[in-house]
């Protein structure tokens, strides 16, 4: 397990052992376990996301643009304990 992104926005953790990744918006409180495919490219748009410039204005955009593509996936409920 490895923690790639805690903001107050989005929450994503890689599972590498089982090559998939969770995805938690925390904005809308939910999120995906994203394997195969989907995980790929999902790791790819958020490394070309966080690239654009982590912190600026363009930045948090590129991020919303790239969950965005995979909202309809983000259909369990984030659940804190």
């Amino acid at each position: 397990m490895h923690i790639v992104l805690n903001n107050p926005d989005v929450y994503v953790v890689d599972y590498p052992s089982v090559g998939a990744i969770e995805v938690i918006d925390k904005r809308r409180a939910r999120g995906a376990l994203l394997a195969g495919d989907a995980a790929i490219r999902f790791r790819r748009e958020l490394a070309d996301a966080m690239n654009q410039g982590e912190g600026e204005e363009e930045g948090e955009l590129d991020l919303d643009l790239c969950l965005g593509h995979f909202e309809a996936l983000m259909n369990q409920p984030a659940i804190y304990q």
